[in-house]
């Protein structure tokens, strides 16, 4: 099970990092244009500085035509390093690229994924990762997790090395969903995943916890001050 974020915000990337088991960061053009760097290639090094050559980096092409999304790609891995993942949209161009970029022993994540056979198209071209759109496909009056549990299914019985990165969320309900129904990966805002903790439960259990520790030892005496 992987927890991967959608920012390019450095700060936000690294008290992310800091709290939460993080492992890799996503980015496309939207994502991008929410904080705007001046220095795009720049700015994708400083955070790979941040998240260390453990994690994964998945950047995005622009283009639409094959020849060209490969050019992208090798400057992106020529700026930055040969470790990141280029996120390549499923069309009919990009299935082309995959393969291209697969016979190069790039890493590859697939996205912009509404689709079962747009997905099939995209796990038989060797993507390491496919991100199926959640939210938007439930928009669009399907099923996300059904795909991703017929996805999970195909890449299990054809023996696939390639993992489901479920995308495009807008509450926790989704994200627990997809990695029920099969997703070994999400990519979501860090807001999302902060609504985890924002339960008032929690708050409320800790907040008790310590009067009944206080009630004993003394108010805002802690451990460390025993």
């Amino acid at each position: 099970m992987e927890f991967i974020i959608d920012t390019i915000n450095l700060e936000e990337i690294k008290d992310a990092v800091d709290h939460m088991p993080i492992v890799g960061v996503t980015s496309n053009p939207s994502i991008v244009k929410a904080t705007s760097p001046k220095n795009f290639f720049e700015h994708m090094r400083e955070i790979r500085n941040i998240i260390g050559e453990e994690r994964s980096l998945h950047i995005q092409v622009i283009s639409k035509d094959c020849e060209t999304i490969i050019k992208e790609a090798h400057r992106i891995l020529e700026e930055i390093d040969d470790q990141v993942y280029i996120k390549v949209p499923v069309s009919y161009e990009g299935v082309k690229a995959i393969k291209a970029l697969k016979k190069e022993g790039i890493n590859v994540t697939a996205t912009a994924v509404y689709d079962l056979m747009q997905a099939y198209m995209a796990l038989a071209a060797g993507a390491d990762y496919i991100a199926p759109y959640v939210n938007r496909i439930g928009n669009l009056g399907a099923d996300p997790f059904e795909l991703i549990d017929q996805l999970q299914t195909r890449i299990i019985t054809d023996g696939y090395d390639c993992k489901i990165i479920a995308a495009s969320f807008k509450g926790v309900q989704q994200v627990r969903d997809s990695l029920n129904n099969g997703a070994e990966a999400i990519t979501a805002p860090v807001a999302v995943l902060k609504q985890i903790f924002a339960n008032p439960n929690i708050e409320k259990a800790v907040d008790d916890f310590n009067t009944d520790w206080y009630s004993i030892y003394g108010e805002g005496k802690g451990i460390c001050d025993l």
